[in-house]
């Protein structure tokens, strides 16, 4: 149907109506009554319009469909469009705000940063893992330049280069950063961060290890390489070659050593090897660590043993692993006449394993890198006690398995005493005896 009829035929019939009761009126009462009636009329049609008009005019200052009134006659139509029109533009609006929500909540949970700039390079908006990479604020820093804000050379000569086809790396806020911008829209740059600082230290870690990995190597196939070369000489007597031999299975045994822990260090941090808890058999373990730490000690060391706690959850070949560790370290640094004495007791956050001795001690700066691969604090001495400068290494991560923790207190010439603290949830609670009829 043609919308210009639809709206002026019931005006114009409105009006019609109108005129022709004034006509009767003028009709039964006189001409001038049916005037002044029409007048009338046509002026409260006016003060109706201009009340709808009024009406409409305060509802535009806030356009809420609750808020639309009834209409009458063409202003029902008219009304009737505008809440329908609302209703659309308030489900549309809602929608927006959802997902809004929703990417606002996506960026606060990703990792990466993400910077939204004019192409002015003047800060919109910010995630909270850029405010930490680049220590920006998104209330306080807003509509500011973010390079008044992150004051870093080369990422000032990226920014007025603008090559950016490729990311810059940048080292900011003892950060190592990898920053990116893409430009986004006609007026707007995303400029994207990404701390590679973790990264970084792994990578270096794995760059050390297998440095110290291949010089712990080189050292005994040097000797062993060097005494065959000897031992191959024509004229050489029984007893230097006895005493080659020696030294060559010693080397031998070493690299076996090495390599044995570096393949369980590799076993512990592989995701393939999950542990399987079972009860552990504390007063075996213990028994079996104190016979090990005795058979290496060869009588120079007083060695005692206290075990008054419960047994516990776990992997018993990982738990002999570390305690073990734990126990031959004491052993081998602590001078002959030295006192160690090994302990599993209950405490109420759980179990704990300690082994304290009297032995040469570490300095303040040297505890926190004990856990470190191939970290020693005396390395003359590492080599004369024949350690891999793997165990602790792999004590930290059998304690990670087991959620357990390892504090170290010591003072240089004093001695030390390692730690370990076990879960009171990994505590197996013995099971009351059933009496006999």
């Amino acid at each position: 149907m043609n919308p210009k009829l639809v709206f002026w035929v019931p005006a114009a019939l409105r009006t019609a109506i109108i005129l022709a009761g004034c006509w009767v009126a003028g009709w039964m009462f006189g001409w001038k009554s049916g005037l002044v009636l029409a007048l009338i009329c046509m002026m409260a049609l006016v003060f109706v319009q201009l009340s709808y008009l009024y009406q409409l005019s305060n509802w535009m200052d806030d356009p809420q469909s609750a808020k639309l009134p009834d209409g009458w006659g063409e202003w029902t139509n008219i009304f009737s469009r505008l809440y329908r029109m609302r209703r659309d533009d308030e489900k549309n609006q809602a929608e927006l705000t959802e997902w809004l929500a929703r990417f606002r909540q996506a960026m606060h949970l990703l990792p990466d940063g993400v910077v939204i700039m004019d192409d002015v390079l003047f800060l919109e908006w910010c995630n909270p893992a850029a405010e930490q990479h680049l220590g920006l604020s998104n209330e306080r820093d807003k509509g500011m330049r973010v390079t008044n804000l992150v004051r870093n050379p080369d990422f000032m000569d990226y920014i007025i280069l603008g090559r950016y086809d490729q990311p810059l790396t940048i080292s900011f806020r003892e950060r190592k950063l990898i920053v990116h911008i893409i430009p986004f829209e006609n007026r707007r740059q995303i400029l994207v961060t990404h701390d590679a600082t973790e990264t970084e230290r792994i990578e270096e870690m794995r760059r050390d290890f297998i440095a110290n990995a291949s010089h712990e190597l080189r050292t005994p196939l040097t000797v062993i390489v060097g005494f065959l070369e000897i031992a191959a000489q024509e004229g050489l007597d029984a007893a230097t070659r006895a005493a080659h031999l020696k030294l060559m299975t010693e080397q031998g045994h070493r690299m076996q050593h090495l390599i044995e822990d570096m393949l369980t260090l590799s076993r512990l941090e592989s995701v393939d090897y999950p542990m399987r808890p079972e009860p552990v058999d504390v007063r075996k373990l213990m028994d079996q660590v104190l016979r090990e730490a005795r058979a290496l000690s060869s009588g120079k060391h007083e060695i005692t043993m206290e075990v008054s706690g419960p047994d516990v959850t776990g992997s018993y070949e990982e738990l002999h692993s570390a305690f073990g560790n734990l126990a031959s370290n004491a052993v081998r640094y602590t001078p002959a006449g030295g006192r160690i004495h090994l302990v599993w007791r209950e405490y109420d956050g759980g179990v704990k394993f300690v082994v304290e001795d009297t032995g040469i001690g570490i300095s303040p700066e040297h505890i926190s890198r004990l856990t470190e691969r191939f970290y020693r604090v005396d390395k003359s001495r590492s080599r004369e006690t024949q350690g891999t400068g793997l165990g602790l290494a792999i004590v930290k991560h059998v304690l990670l398995r087991h959620n357990s923790t390892l504090q170290i207190k010591s003072e240089a010439g004093k001695g030390s005493s390692f730690i370990v603290c076990v879960p009171k949830s990994a505590v197996v609670h013995a099971q009351p005896e059933l009496l006999s009829n």
